[in-house]
């Protein structure tokens, strides 16, 4: 095993160790910090796969310090600094912002694909600044505007926080001032770890094996395989000496009872009503774990209730709108909303790639801070997003039980559009994490009636899995079709004081169903 301030399990050991071999195969010795030049010749593809509390993002985590203690450039979603052809590089990726946060909360510089996909382009006047503060310059004279304490202050800044915009903004410049536009990348990358794997269909994987000649990929079987994939993953693909599984639970050892749960599901005779019996006696030894007689509104802005089937979703949404006193023509401020993608003709290309950029790409959790300064745009909160606070023209659906069309209170003739965001599916769920988790039972019951499978294994034990392992500390396994009355009204503050930040609030009932 390469050397490591770690003491790694066997099974991580034994990954670590493939994945340095790939690495030396690639030019790249973790054990001497060498780097050498690409050698070209066939792209190298290899997998980590685990469950939930296996490993996979220690693994990760420190896997990229090594990288990074041997001088490979880091590449991030916001500035790429001038190509150097002895320069080796790793981008860290991950499919959602909100996937991409978890990992930028455990010191990993992650970004989304679509920010790789699609690069900035910077005014030459600041790009020399952001190639002084990457190494790559000498300190720029007489920028327009910048005094040379603002520089200072750019500096101070890009050396706790590796951000390329939050410097500039430090120095007192606006987005729009040094970045003029998005571009498809057009040569190719180096190594490229991706995250959360699972959520990866052969489109994406094909892409990034075209941008990454060494592609790492980490990933959890037991979750839910993408939409049309009949239920396999890109990872189950690969030849078996090039997939790594990580079998040992290490979070487990903490005596987690929400991980406890997740991993019971394996056993094959395990039926639902034996497993909510488990959840009923994990929530009496542990407050972690709670059998819930009702969904607590007060969660429902932040994070959303997972369900499975549409119908409830959009019955959920309605509850939790009625009991806020939200009017039928207009939104609050404080409503939580699901971008489902961008409705702009082609000769807008160039605001599209700016507001994916930003991290406003289909499935991105949105919070809406009120009406902008046109009519039909929005004023957002973009859960996640390293720059979360945008303005767009907005079209948000508003779906209605046993209506076939939406109710659209306001729109823009096109822009980005938006679902409600107070409930959503576990598929869609995929990639996310929350401190509290609310999982809507009596969906999973259904599933469990139905005698669905999904490859091999029961329907309802890979939604209970993805839906129970979104948990950071805390699970709701709520069991009734009943609606907690809000605590007070939806509240903003927070998020204009400061750059994304997740709630929890707490609340007598009412029937929704």
């Amino acid at each position: 095993m390469t050397s490591t301030d770690l003491t790694y399990s066997d099974d991580q050991a034994a990954a670590h160790d493939s994945v340095a071999e790939m690495l030396r195969s690639a030019g790249i010795d973790l054990d001497d910090n060498l780097l050498m030049p690409p050698p070209g010749g066939a792209d190298q593809v290899m997998a980590v796969t685990g469950k939930a509390g296996s490993g996979k993002t220690l693994l990760l985590a420190e896997l990229y310090k090594a990288l990074e203690a041997t001088g490979v450039d880091i590449v991030s979603g916001d500035y790429e600094a001038r190509k150097r052809r002895d320069k080796r590089s790793l981008a860290i990726l991950a499919p959602t912002n909100k996937a991409a946060s978890v990992l930028r909360l455990r010191g990993v510089p992650a970004t989304t694909i679509h920010r790789i996909l699609y690069t900035p382009v910077y005014d030459p006047e600041y790009e020399r600044i952001a190639e002084w503060l990457t190494g790559n310059g000498e300190r720029p004279v007489d920028v327009e505007g910048l005094t040379e304490i603002a520089l200072d202050r750019a500096a101070a800044f890009y050396a706790n926080n590796k951000s390329i915009p939050g410097a500039l903004a430090a120095a007192g410049l606006r987005g729009s001032d040094f970045i003029t536009g998005w571009k498809r990348r057009e040569e190719p990358l180096d190594i490229g770890f991706v995250d959360e794997s699972s959520m990866l269909d052969d489109k994406q994987f094909e892409d990034l094996k075209e941008i990454f000649p060494t592609l790492l990929l980490f990933g959890d079987p037991a979750q839910l395989a993408p939409v049309g994939q009949s239920g396999t993953m890109v990872f189950e693909k690969l030849p078996e000496n090039r997939v790594m599984n990580l079998s040992r639970v290490h979070r487990q050892e903490a005596d987690n009872p929400i991980l406890d749960l997740a991993h019971a599901l394996a056993d094959p005779q395990l039926g639902f009503e034996d497993f909510e019996r488990m959840i009923e006696d994990a929530a009496r030894r542990d407050d972690r774990v709670v059998w819930g007689q009702r969904v607590e509104v007060d969660l429902m802005a932040r994070s959303p209730v997972l369900v499975w089937r549409n119908a409830t979703r959009i019955r959920l949404i309605n509850a939790f709108r009625s009991v806020h006193g939200a009017p039928e023509d207009a939104l609050l401020a404080g409503e939580p909303l699901i971008c489902d993608g961008i409705e702009l003709p082609l000769k807008h290309r160039k605001k599209r790639l700016d507001l994916e950029a930003r991290g406003l790409i289909k499935g991105a959790q949105v919070v809406y801070l009120g009406e902008g300064r046109k009519p039909g745009f929005s004023r957002l909160h973009v859960i996640g997003a390293e720059d979360p606070q945008i303005s767009a023209a907005s079209i948000v659906k508003i779906e209605k039980p046993d209506e076939e069309e939406p109710f659209i209170p306001f729109a823009a003739r096109m822009g980005a559009t938006f679902l409600h965001g107070a409930a959503v599916t576990i598929h869609k769920a995929q990639g996310s994490q929350w401190e509290t988790v609310q999982v809507f039972a009596p969906d999973l019951f259904a599933a469990a009636r139905m005698g669905r499978s999904e490859a091999g294994q029961p329907l309802w034990k890979r939604l209970a899995y993805v839906a129970i392992t979104r948990a950071q500390e805390r699970l709701i396994w709520v069991v009734r079709n009943r609606l907690s009355k809000p605590s007070g009204p939806l509240q903003v503050d927070d998020l204009r004081a400061t750059p994304a930040a997740p709630l929890t609030l707490d609340a007598p009932e009412e029937d929704f169903a």
